[in-house]
């Protein structure tokens, strides 16, 4: 079998860090991407892969590392979208959104579509990683910077929640082109996503409880599994999974309008996120 050029998202740590290392070890080509510059290098020197860092609390570092991807990958097997992670209180990036939402969403939500030319050609794998958070999620189109009402534990949901949407979304516009996409839980697993965040997440996570949760190996079996098995075959296009299996979701989660309108939506905040242009120079 070819050798396969895989691109992980936050891979510079937890469940992102080990598939990269067990991808890498069955001959697959690894493309490693996380926001630390010292923990990315880290990573990729250690796998002898090619890295980028980027940060998705600014829109324009996401652009400019799809640039950078569809420069030096004309083929592209596999997208994970996995960076992402629980923050503190209401924040807006740069940008004007909700932090949470943004990383977790829209950001990866700009990756994908900006790569979407390289996916298609390639009859790619996009894989997102959600969360059982997604069950205390509320998806209110209205509200997506969380104005309204907000919690660390809220907003995490929300996100996670808009994953498994856009993951049934993307399949649904670009399965006939080519595109396979699934959503996945990794389990509740040891890593310090939850570093920024005030929520009782991170306190557990820094206390006993830690002993009891699962290792980053162990979160990142079934987005190995993903990316190596046959979609259609060994798994459900557009589908969540959790332990290899077909998992539940929130009942938004099944809302086919809510998915395609959560796409425009995100479509036009990434759009107004966008440089304006510089005026052409006047020679005359």
């Amino acid at each position: 079998m070819p050798q396969r050029t895989i691109v992980i998202t936050g891979a510079s740590d937890g469940i992102g860090a080990a598939a990269a290392r067990n991808l890498a070890k069955a001959g697959e080509r690894i493309v490693v991407v996380g926001r630390s510059p010292q923990k990315t290098a880290a990573v990729a020197a250690e796998l002898r892969a090619d890295y980028f860092v980027s940060d998705f609390a600014e829109l324009a570092q996401v652009r400019e590392l799809a640039a950078a991807l569809k420069e030096k990958y004309p083929r592209i097997d596999v997208l994970v979208n996995n960076a992402g992670g629980i923050m503190g209180a209401h924040e807006l990036t740069v940008d004007g959104y909700e932090k949470t939402f943004q990383i977790n969403h829209l950001a990866p939500f700009l990756l994908t579509t900006e790569l979407m030319d390289v996916l298609t050609a390639s009859r790619a794998t996009v894989i997102n990683t959600a969360s059982a958070a997604n069950g205390f999620g509320k998806l209110e189109l209205d509200d997506l910077n969380s104005a309204g009402r907000y919690s660390t534990n809220r907003a995490y949901g929300t996100a996670k929640l808009a994953n498994i949407l856009f993951t049934a979304e993307l399949q649904n516009r670009f399965g006939g082109a080519g595109i396979s996409t699934a959503a996945f839980h990794p389990g509740v697993v040891a890593t310090n996503f939850a570093a920024e965040s005030t929520s009782w997440m991170r306190h557990a996570y820094k206390t006993i409880i830690n002993r009891f949760l699962l290792t980053p190996e162990q979160g990142a079996d079934t987005l190995v599994w993903l990316a190596t098995s046959t979609p259609g075959q060994d798994w459900v296009p557009g589908a969540y999974y959790a332990k290899r299996a077909l998992a539940k979701a929130n009942k938004q989660a099944y809302d086919a309008d809510l998915a395609r309108e959560l796409w425009d939506r995100s479509q036009e905040m990434v759009t107004a996120s966008e440089p304006a242009e510089k005026p052409e120079l006047d020679n005359a």
